[in-house]
């Protein structure tokens, strides 16, 4: 809801609010450049002084302004002829023309109304309401995703439009709030929709002299030259008239005669706030809060290109579903949540396969689940990835909270499908705890809750015939997954591993392809990686990928994994014979729920075999000297010591401080488990003072470590589900 919301105005408004900010900014400059320019009077001159200086230069001097930037300007008529400068306080002649800046004018009238008067006002107005929306709306979604007010500046990850659109709104939504509040108050204000303020009825009686000198006139001796907004001097002979003075604090009028003070009124409230909310909107006044405010004002068509950028990367990721019915007349309802897009290639494929068969079919994503909509609806079906660690994925935000608020269950029986991998200890966590709220409900199943690993085809046919059986019609959904962009790795060195120990393993480095600035903007391809993230290996003669964690970020200027060759394994036959020079077909993805997370917490790093490549790239990375434990298990030393030779450089450089090992096959053999049990002492410690730890590697291993993990933690009170829970025990394992 509030994505949508951030999303919509933002896109049908983009023009209008572009135009509004980059005149505001270029506006913002002529305030500073004004004081720059106009001559100050000196520290405590005093209106009288000015007036006097200025009256005996231009003797028809009719009015004296001195605007918020301190610039006085004077005008007079010499001769029946009108005069006006910008007046040099310290001789009171003219310093330059007072000539309106016809640039600053233009611009001007383009900010306030488009040059279409009040009905541009009326757009500009619509134009500050939608910035001050987006900017709230804006707030809410970078707090949802960055997890709270106290990790508003956390580091973030992922494409760079959509980091950069969100780098830019953390510093400048402030200043976009300021400025749009402040422009919708100065309308209000335009259109007489606020309280206006006072002005001092004009005397009745005057002395009927002239003649008295305004240096003499004691409110003018009073009154310093920084506190003046405006003196107007009476009309020449008629006697009647008096001296108008308007300053910070209110206006008077002055006999002309005696020098009296006739009348004043203090400036209202509502002109005080008034005035503020104009220096705060305009810089007049403060001109550095001025250029501060254009600076935040020019993030905004930043934020639109970059906003755009994400939106259309979004679309290209989402198939376009044919013949999708109205919410109301639909019979099959298909609610999807999805976060790369390859979920809603599902869909597509049983959109189809329905419509085909003769169902009317509405799919709209998990966020939009709204069962008062559906009135035709005879079932539900739920297509449901998981993000990370369990988490709900982009498309299916909010689905579980609006569920748990419904009054009760809807009518039309549901199933839910997973969609994940099983090598993640959270497969298909989210389509789970969709089942399971949907059981909490009351909801009728129309099916049990069924998975699909690794996109397979195979899985879904199975499960689509399934479907057919309930529905009383014959399903085949024949889904070919779309695999993402691919790119041609080149192989530029390797190390081989294990051939002593029958497990012959290599650690293969390609050249980092290059990435264009769409894939930058947009994250694609391999724009933006780090350790822990997985490639996609497409094996020649076979269309299925194989997945390797990555041992490399982007900024180490390589694409590394570590392979071992399996029995009979295609890619890592394949993989392992590969030469410097030759090339592979692999593709980038995400690996979120895999990362050693933000902080100073230290890290356990637990892995054994090719588990090592991801962990050796978190300690490569480790550029903070953040302290990291790692325990290491292998066959031997002399044989499958992955990384020996970086592993006493990173020691030395404060990347890694402590490294324990565990030989399976020398004369005393033990394992990464049994390591762990021998510090366990230490690692209690460490898991105390806040310690995250990662586990890479075979599932028999990554049992065995848990295993020794809760006898070890048991003393305290802890274990490794209660760390999982927290976030702190994260595990990749195959």
């Amino acid at each position: 809801m509030i994505r949508a919301l951030h999303r919509w105005p933002g896109l049908l408004a983009l023009a209008l609010v572009t135009v509004l900010s980059l005149s505001g900014a270029a506006l913002s400059v002529f305030p500073a450049a004004e004081r720059i320019a106009a001559p100050q009077a000196e520290a405590g001159m005093t209106v009288a002084t000015l007036a006097d200086r200025i009256q005996g230069a231009y003797p028809g001097v009719e009015q004296i302004r001195r605007a918020p930037s301190g610039r006085i300007t004077a005008y007079w008529f010499d001769q029946g002829t009108p005069g006006a400068a910008v007046i040099d306080p310290a001789t009171g002649q003219g310093a330059a023309s007072a000539d309106p800046n016809q640039t600053q004018r233009w611009l001007t009238n383009l900010h306030r109304s488009l040059f279409l008067g009040d009905g541009g006002r009326i757009a500009m107005a619509v134009g500050a309401a939608a910035m001050l929306g987006l900017s709230f709306s804006g707030v809410l979604l970078i707090t949802r995703r960055v997890g709270g007010w106290r990790n508003w500046f956390t580091r973030l990850r992922g494409p760079l439009a959509g980091r950069l659109h969100i780098e830019i709104a953390r510093i400048a939504v402030v200043g976009l709030v300021l400025s749009s509040t402040t422009a919708l108050w100065m309308t209000a204000s335009t259109f007489d929709l606020l309280p206006g303020g006072g002005v001092p009825a004009m005397p009745v009686e005057v002395s009927g002299e002239a003649a008295f000198a305004p240096g003499q006139m004691p409110l003018l001796v009073e009154t310093p030259v920084d506190e003046l907004r405006e003196l107007s001097f009476p009309y020449p002979g008629d006697a009647t008239d008096v001296f108008t003075l308007k300053t910070d604090q209110g206006t008077g009028y002055l006999d002309q005669g005696t020098g009296a003070l006739l009348a004043w009124t203090d400036l209202a409230g509502w002109e005080r706030v008034s005035e503020t909310i104009y220096m705060l909107h305009t810089g007049q006044g403060a001109a550095t809060l001025g250029l501060v405010l254009g600076l935040m004002a020019l993030g905004v068509p930043a934020m639109g290109v970059t906003g755009v950028v994400v939106w259309l990367a979004g679309r290209r990721e989402r198939p376009r579903i044919r013949g999708n019915q109205p919410a109301g007349r639909a019979e099959t309802i298909l609610l999807v949540g999805s976060e790369g897009g390859s979920t809603w290639g599902f869909a597509a494929t049983l959109h189809a396969a329905l419509s085909r068969a003769g169902q009317s079919v509405y799919a709209a994503p998990m966020s939009a689940f709204s069962p008062d909509r559906y009135t035709s609806a005879r079932r539900i079906i739920v297509l449901a990835a998981t993000y990370g660690d369990g988490d709900s994925p982009a498309s299916a935000k909010g689905f579980l909270s609006r569920l748990a608020t419904l009054d009760h269950a809807p009518g039309a029986p549901v199933a839910v499908l997973g969609f994940g991998d099983r090598s993640f200890p959270a497969y298909c966590a989210f389509a789970k705890a969709v089942s399971e709220a949907a059981r909490a409900k009351g909801w009728s199943e129309l099916l049990p809750l069924d998975t699909i690993d690794r996109q397979s085809p195979q899985d879904f046919a199975r499960w689509g015939r399934g479907l057919g059986k309930v529905l009383g019609i014959d399903l085949e959904l024949a889904h070919q997954p779309v695999l993402p962009a691919t790119e041609t790795l080149t192989l530029i060195s390797r190390r081989d591993y294990g051939n002593e120990v029958q497990a012959p393993t290599a650690i293969l480095r390609f050249a980092l392809p290059k990435a264009t600035l769409w894939q930058r903007l947009t994250g694609a391809a391999f724009a933006r990686f780090t350790a822990g993230d997985l490639i996609g290996i497409l094996p020649e003669g076979s269309p299925v990928p194989r997945l390797y964690s990555l041992a490399s970020a982007r900024r180490d200027g390589f694409v590394e994994i570590v392979v071992k060759k399996q029995p009979g394994g295609l890619c890592s036959g394949q993989l392992t014979a590969l030469e410097p020079g030759q090339t592979v077909t692999a593709f980038l993805r995400r690996n979120p729920g895999f990362q050693p997370g933000r902080g100073k917490a230290p890290l356990i790093l637990i892995g054994a075999g090719t588990g090592i490549g991801p962990l050796a790239g978190f300690v490569r990375g480790n550029t903070r000297r953040r302290p990291i434990h790692l325990f290491f298990g292998m066959r031997h030393p002399d044989s499958d010591f992955l990384y020996g030779e970086e592993m006493p450089v990173w020691q030395d450089e404060g990347h890694l401080v402590q490294l324990v090992t565990a030989v399976s096959r020398g004369a005393r053999p033990h394992y990464v488990q049994d390591a762990l049990r021998n510090e366990a002492a230490e690692v209690a410690r460490l898991i105390r003072d806040g310690a995250r730890v990662l586990v890479c590697g075979g599932r028999d291993m990554a049992a065995g470590v848990a295993d020794a993990l809760a006898d070890i933690l048991a003393p305290t009170g802890l274990s490794p589900a209660a760390l999982k829970a927290e976030g702190r025990y994260v595990e990749d394992v195959y």
